[in-house]
């Protein structure tokens, strides 16, 4: 388990021992106003805990108890060197932690559990808990993801389906209209070819053969026809 796992595994621990003493004192002179600290002002709690039992632990007695021929003579010189000992234990044990936080991204996994206790509080059904098959847990987990992860294939696949059957559409339309362009270019064009045609034929010219027969009179007097 990482640092991150373990830090949230024990914070969830601290706040179930702390929840009974909670609920006493707030038994005992009524609801509590405060609010309930988040988890990572409990992890600086504990922390800062740690460091004063640790620094409790190794006090100056027992520093100077090890130490003890050098502290008879120099008392003043061994408490500074335990001050400044105990100065930097707490620096270094600070800078881990931190350096701790910062990989495992505990400020926002702190804030992202306390939220999901915070919405957890108005569900009415009971947490989700493995049932010890791991059969069974992958199922459970697993299925209603898959589920709803099909009814949104389906609802892209019935908006896909819905975008090719306008496409259809607008093509077969497009179809119709350039078979009508089509028959109407034809029908232009054999109008337009039907009057180069009458155009082109000419009338017959009238010749002498067909021209209708006069008759002639010629005038007794003069001899000349008329």
């Amino acid at each position: 388990m990482g640092a991150g796992g373990a830090a949230i595994g024990w914070l969830d621990m601290a706040a179930e021992w702390s929840g009974p003493e909670e609920a006493a004192a707030g038994g005992e002179d009524g609801p509590s106003v405060q609010a309930t600290p988040g988890r990572a002002e409990v992890f600086a709690t504990v922390v800062d805990t740690f460091l004063e039992k640790l620094v409790a632990a190794g006090s100056y007695q027992k520093f100077a108890n090890c130490y003890r021929c050098f502290y008879k003579l120099q008392p003043e010189v061994t408490r500074s060197i335990y001050d400044q000992f105990i100065s930097q234990l707490e620096t270094s044990v600070k800078d881990e932690i931190q350096e701790v936080k910062n990989e495992g991204n505990l400020e926002l996994l702190f804030n992202s559990l306390d939220k999901m206790v915070e919405e957890a509080k108005n569900q009415e059904e009971p947490a989700w808990r493995p049932s010890g098959i791991p059969e069974e847990d992958i199922r459970s987990a697993m299925v209603p993801y898959l589920l709803k992860h099909r009814s949104y294939l389906r609802k892209i696949l019935k908006e896909k389906e819905e975008e090719n059957r306008k496409v259809a559409e607008s093509v077969l339309a497009g179809r119709n209209r350039i078979g009508e362009l089509q028959q109407l270019i034809q029908a232009r064009k054999h109008a337009w070819q039907v009057k180069i045609k009458k155009k082109q034929i000419k009338p017959p010219s009238l010749s002498l053969q067909h021209q209708p027969e006069r008759k002639t009179i010629l005038c007794f007097d003069t001899g000349y026809p008329i």
